[in-house]
């Protein structure tokens, strides 16, 4: 019976393997039990012969190569005559995977407490160089700004305001007409055991204005538009349009974050102060329902203990906290790599960093606040 795949002859001292036919996955258990009945005994000096050969798949070539080597004739390959350049590549492919040692595989010490916190401290002071870098990149285009009015762009800082600002009127007012009515009413159950009702609006007053509005309007915005600003920056790197800013000659710090560092500057401070009012007209609701106070009453000891310097402090926060928010937002925009997920990884991370810097001001401020005896 006529062989399928590969027959053999001894010609000159050498054994001369002719390969023929489709050599393929379904075809494996047959040629392997084909190679089998050739009864060949290392040592030997073979040579292929792909001359006659269709087809041929890395299946087959593993079974092949896995023959060859067993009668010790792995270097027939090389040797070989008659056989297609693509099936000579594939053979070739086939014996380098073959041949390559695996590595290896150390095992994988558990990083300790020191090791984890120092690879921590590196990355965190990487971070904190790369936005450096880049506020130093800003006050460049800032200055350039000065002396070239007309670079700045009034139109999409427009539009970045009404996105970052206008349209987050509602929650932010939502949220703290809801804090307000929460803090009234803890405070309220407690101070209605002594007597000292008219107290809830003293606390309302400060605790609103001065810390509450701030850190809570930063934070919806930090997880509202500084996540928005690096989703949007990032895709447009990903569609590379931010390329094409620059085949244009223009800067993408003057098209893309200077406009959204003025939107969150003018609009921040505008959310602490609907932030404010809503807190106290949540904490009113709590007192004329609950404490037995008329709203007139609560407002005069709202206006008593809440100094305008107070008032101003809470203020002046907001603009630091944007520009913070701002800055982060669109350097990892700019950061993003090629791809979608990435996108998402510095969109999360931005939410992350904005909301921790937004804390660690907030407590900078009061130290410094407590110092100055304000």
């Amino acid at each position: 019976m006529a062989s399928a795949w590969v027959d053999h002859k001894a010609v000159g001292g050498e054994e001369v393997l002719f390969l023929r036919g489709v050599w393929r996955l379904p075809d494996v258990a047959g040629i392997r039990d084909e190679l089998a009945g050739l009864a060949l005994r290392p040592p030997l000096r073979c040579v292929l012969d792909g001359s006659a050969l269709e087809a041929l798949d890395t299946a087959g070539g593993f079974v092949l190569m896995r023959y060859l080597d067993e009668i010790g004739c792995a270097d027939a390959v090389a040797a070989g005559r008659g056989f297609e350049p693509r099936h000579r590549r594939l053979l070739a492919l086939v014996q380098e995977r073959m041949t390559t040692a695996p590595a290896e595989m150390a095992r994988l010490r558990r990083p300790g407490l020191i090791d984890r916190v120092g690879a921590s401290t590196i990355a965190v002071a990487g971070l904190l160089q790369r936005h450096i870098g880049f506020v130093g990149a800003m006050v460049v285009e800032l200055a350039s700004l000065l002396r070239r009015p007309g670079l700045f762009r009034p139109k999409e800082t427009t539009s970045q305001l009404q996105g970052a600002c206008i349209e987050a009127v509602p929650i932010v007012a939502l949220v703290n007409l809801l804090i307000g009515i929460v803090i009234a009413y803890v405070l309220g159950v407690e101070a209605k055991r002594y007597g000292a009702n008219l107290f809830v609006a003293d606390g309302i007053a400060l605790g609103v204005c001065r810390e509450l509005s701030p850190i809570l309007s930063s934070v919806l915005i930090a997880g509202r538009s500084g996540a928005a600003f690096t989703a949007q920056i990032g895709t447009m790197k990903v569609e590379e349009e931010i390329d094409a800013i620059r085949t244009l000659g223009l800067s993408p710090m003057q098209v893309l974050v200077i406009p959204r560092l003025f939107a969150l500057l003018i609009g921040l401070p505008l959310l602490v102060f609907v932030g404010d009012v809503a807190g106290i007209f949540g904490g009113m609701m709590v007192g004329t329902s609950l404490l037995g106070m008329t709203p007139e009453v609560f407002l005069r000891r709202v206006h008593g203990a809440l100094e305008m310097r107070q008032f101003v402090i809470g203020l002046a926060k907001a603009p630091v906290f944007a520009a913070v928010i701002a800055i982060i937002g669109c350097r990892m925009g700019l950061s993003v790599a090629r791809d979608a997920r990435s996108v998402g990884e510095s969109t999360t991370s931005t939410v992350v960093q904005c909301i921790v810097w937004v804390i660690l001001l907030d407590a900078a401020f009061a130290i410094a606040c407590q110092q100055m005896g304000i």
